[in-house]
């Protein structure tokens, strides 16, 4: 996900596309613990888009 992107999107959409990423995170690190997880970079890739859609929300609220 491009940093781009994120930017045009509404500070709703925003919330929304950080709540599903959090929740991708929490299944992918269940999955990890059960052993059931193919590509663990996955997790990696899924928390820095968390921080990329923090970071535009923050830019959008100064």
């Amino acid at each position: 996900m491009k940093a781009a992107e994120l930017r045009t999107m509404t500070p709703d959409e925003l919330n929304a596309k950080l709540a599903e990423l959090k929740e991708e995170l929490f299944n992918l690190r269940f999955q990890l613990e059960i052993k059931q997880l193919d590509n663990p970079h996955k997790i990696t890739d899924v928390k820095h888009d968390i921080a990329r859609v923090m970071t535009v929300l923050r830019e959008k609220n100064a």
